[in-house]
C-alpha cells in the first residue's frame, strides 16, 4: 500500500534515497530498485535517486511488502522525566539505538516507547515515529519525543530556529589551553568515508559549538558543551578536528586509552558525551521546560578514578 511523506524546512537538501531510507525503514537498495521502478513520485512525477528533496515536496512510496510493517513493542524499561499526551522526555542509557535500523531491528528506544505509550505520532515513518532529534548509541542523556502530530511539527521547528538549550557533558583529551571557546568549523559528509562526517567537505554546513572547562586532568579535560547547531556527530568531529578528540570515540580520534602516567592507563568502552541538559517550550502550551540528567555512573567512575590518580 502507499505512503505518502511531505518534506519539512528541515530535511531540505538531502538525496532522495537516503532521505526515505531514514523515513521508511527501507533498505537503500531496495528504495533506489522501487524508484527506478516508478513506484517512488515526487509530487506526482518520475525522479532519480540523485534528486534532492525541497520542503512541501510531497512524496508517494508505493511498495507491495515492507520489510517490518511497524515497530515492535518490547517491555525495556525506561527512565521517563516527563510525559504528558503530546510528547515524552527520558533518560537514553549509552548502549541503546533511538530507532531500529540495519543491524539493530530490536532493543531500540522506540521498541521500548511503543510498549510505554498508547500512542505515538504519526509523522517520522513508521519506524522512528515521533522522532525530532537523536542521540548517537554510545551516547547518554535527555531524549525528547513526540507523541501527538502537532507536538512532532513544533518541536522540529524548533530545533531549525535553534531556539532549544541543549548542553552536554564530555571528557576531552588532552588539556585544552583556554577556560572556554567557540568552534565555528563547517560539517559534511565525509569524502573519504561516508560513514563519517568532516570538517573537510566541500559540501559543510554551518557548525557552532561552545564550550567551557568544567575541570582538568592534564591528560583530559572535562567540558560543559553547548550546542548552536545540530550537525550529525557535531561534538565528536569538531573536538577532534582541534586535536582533542572525545575519550573513548572509536571513530573519531580514537583515544579508547590515556596514559595517566607511566606505570597506569585508564581505557574508556565508550565515548564519553552524555546530553545532560534539554530545556524548550512546550509546543502546545507555551510552558517552558527543562531537564537535566546527572553524569552517568561510568562517566562518573572515570572521574574518581583520575582524580585518586592526580594525588599518587
Amino acid at each position: 500500500m502507499p505512503e505518502d511523506i511531505i518534506v519539512q524546512d528541515s530535511e531540505k537538501g538531502e538525496r532522495l534515497d537516503i532521505f526515505l531510507l531514514k523515513k521508511t525503514g527501507i533498505t537503500r537498495s531496495q528504495i533506489q530498485k522501487l524508484i527506478r521502478q516508478g513506484n517512488i513520485l515526487v509530487n506526482d512525477s518520475k525522479v532519480n535517486q540523485n534528486y534532492r528533496v525541497k520542503p512541501a515536496d510531497f512524496i508517494t512510496v508505493q511498495v507491495s511488502e515492507k520489510p517490518e510493517a511497524g515497530l515492535v513493542a518490547e517491555p525495556t524499561p525506561l527512565e521517563v522525566f516527563y510525559e504528558d499526551s503530546h510528547l515524552i522526555v527520558v533518560n537514553k542509557p549509552a548502549g541503546m539505538v533511538v530507532y531500529p535500523a540495519a543491524g539493530h531491528a530490536k532493543g531500540t528506544l522506540m521498541n521500548a516507547l511503543a510498549y510505554h505509550c498508547p500512542k505515538l505520532s504519526a509523522p517520522g515513518g513508521p519506524l522512528r515515529p515521533g522522532v525530532v532529534h537523536r542521540l548517537d548509541k554510545d551516547t547518554s542523556g535527555v531524549m525528547v519525543v513526540a507523541l501527538s502530530d502537532d507536538a512532532y511539527y513544533s518541536l522540529i521547528e524548533q530545533f531549525r530556529q535553534r531556539t532549544i538549550n541543549r548542553k552536554y557533558g564530555a571528557f576531552i583529551y588532552g588539556n585544552l589551553k583556554e577556560d572556554r571557546g567557540e568552534i565555528a568549523l563547517r560539517i559534511g559528509r565525509s569524502e573519504s568515508d561516508r560513514k563519517k562526517m568532516s570538517t573537510r567537505a566541500r559540501r559543510g554546513k554551518e557548525a557552532v559549538t561552545g564550550w567551557q572547562v568544567i575541570q582538568r586532568f592534564g591528560c583530559a579535560t572535562v567540558v560543559e558543551v553547548k550546542l548552536g547547531t545540530g550537525r550529525t556527530h557535531q561534538i565528536r568531529v569538531h573536538f577532534a578536528s582541534i586535536g582533542h578528540p572525545v575519550l573513548g570515540d572509536r571513530t573519531y580520534g580514537k583515544k579508547i586509552e590515556i596514559a595517566v602516567n607511566a606505570k597506569k592507563t585508564i581505557s574508556f568502552p565508550r565515548q564519553m558525551l552524555h546530553a545532560g541538559l534539554l530545556g524548550f517550550p512546550h509546543p502546545v502550551t507555551g510552558e517552558y521546560l527543562e531537564f537535566s540528567s546527572p553524569l552517568p555512573e561510568d562517566m562518573a567512575e572515570k572521574i574518581t578514578e583520575l582524580k585518586g590518580l592526580q594525588k599518587e
